[in-house]
């Protein structure tokens, strides 16, 4: 028998992704609403390829709900597979966790949960396969889950459920974890992993074993393509796997190395290419983009002198790129001087001798302190952009002055070795 099932996991449904206001411009309705589309992708694909079965692999909604609205769309999606006989098998992760969850709806009759108490095995006959998994019952689950999973089922193709971060992964707690080898122990044929939000795949064949990623990013940290997997089964066998693409934001970071730029002009023709090329792989989607511009050039100091206008003219490009369909999050510069500090100061120059002030402060928590409390009244006074930096700027803060020293070394270096060249 030939037939195919899918895998997915963290769907987060209507998640609520705070702090979105903050972003002058956000498109914050059509990003939040990007889970709900993403899963209605999902049930559209499920539907047109006739499936035989949908697997979650946890993290179905992203905590406890605001209200029914959130139960009732899943559901209604759900409705749709019944009508096509399609059933769909779940269990809960650390962020629908059964204590995560205070509302309750009755699931359709095609949707079986699994156990959070036990590993629980469920058979679909049809497609002579055994389903083996156990949810979370609390948000935070330590355990090695699979050791108590049950051993294949003979004669049947055998699938594992387990929402984990098996041998641990960057930016994700250390929830349920296991290894490679614990997997493999069960002998299973295929493991349908979730928790971890990047496409991975642990091993390609006996058995195979992958995250399929979450089918939205949600922020800038979920970049690229995002969906599920689709498993193709013969005679009880995996025969292929294949990424399927489902969200409808799409998240990217434009790096732009900005050495050897002379002019921001030539820089700001540069993210144009890139960004169109983004955008054209983006195939429609709506792109919300940070840029990161890095790299040694001559034009750093002027980047940072004028940094609300090389922003908004990055703003302006997107939207004539995008037209409307490229939101940009961030403007990130993380450019170098190229002029070389330890030759201004051996030249015998009044410029040497505040360089050689300002490297001794930067060190100093008292000096510093002690300057910023003679420059409080002289505040307004100083230029714009000493002023207004990528996140603000306090002078009642020796901390973040302390922090942020470098660029503001940069500005200063800027203006007064413009003022030297002016004077020769």
């Amino acid at each position: 028998m030939d037939f195919t099932f899918i895998h997915a996991a963290d769907i987060h449904l209507d998640s609520p992704l705070r702090g979105l206001e903050q972003y002058e411009g956000a498109p914050v309705e059509q990003i939040r609403n990007a889970t709900r589309e993403a899963f209605i992708n999902l049930v559209d694909a499920a539907i047109e390829n006739k499936v035989a079965f949908v697997i979650i692999a946890g993290d179905l909604y992203d905590g406890d709900w605001k209200d029914y609205n959130t139960g009732l769309f899943f559901i209604s999606q759900m409705t749709r597979l019944q009508k096509e006989g399609i059933p769909v098998i779940l269990i809960r992760g650390n962020h629908d966790a059964a204590s995560q969850i205070s509302k309750e709806l009755k699931l359709p009759e095609n949707v079986k949960e699994l156990s959070v108490n036990e590993p629980e095995t469920i058979l679909l006959e049809e497609f002579n396969t055994a389903i083996h998994g156990q949810g979370f019952s609390s948000r935070s689950v330590m355990d090695n889950l699979v050791l108590q999973y049950p051993i294949r089922k003979d004669g049947y193709l055998n699938i594992g459920i387990v929402h984990t971060s098996a041998t641990g992964r960057e930016g994700h707690e250390h929830y349920a974890p296991c290894s490679l080898d614990d997997l493999k122990a069960k002998s299973y044929d295929y493991w349908a992993l979730g928790h971890i939000h990047l496409r991975e795949v642990l091993s390609e064949n006996e058995p195979v074993v992958l995250f399929p990623g979450n089918i939205q990013g949600r922020h800038i940290k979920e970049t690229g393509d995002k969906g599920c997997t689709f498993v193709h089964v013969r005679d009880s066998e995996i025969q292929s796997i294949e990424h399927h693409t489902l969200d409808v934001v799409r998240w990217q970071v434009c790096e732009v190395d900005a050495n050897g730029v002379e002019n921001t002009s030539d820089l700001v023709e540069k993210a144009r290419e890139l960004l169109e090329e983004t955008f054209e792989r983006a195939e429609g989607r709506f792109l919300a983009v940070r840029f990161r511009i890095y790299g040694a050039c001559s034009i750093h100091q002027e980047l940072l002198t004028q940094r609300e206008h090389f922003i908004n003219n990055i703003r302006s490009l997107s939207l004539e790129v995008g037209q409307g369909d490229i939101w940009i999050e961030k403007v990130k510069i993380q450019t170098a001087k190229t002029v070389n500090i330890d030759e201004l100061r051996e030249r015998n120059t009044p410029l040497a001798s505040i360089l050689d002030y300002l490297q001794l402060i930067k060190v100093d928590d008292e000096a510093i302190a002690s300057l910023l409390a003679e420059f409080k009244d002289l505040h307004n006074a100083l230029p714009h952009e000493l002023k207004q930096t990528e996140r603000g700027l306090d002078f009642n803060n020796p901390m973040l002055v302390k922090e942020r020293f470098e660029e503001v070394e940069d500005l200063i270096l800027h203006y007064l070795t413009k003022q030297e060249v002016g004077a020769v």
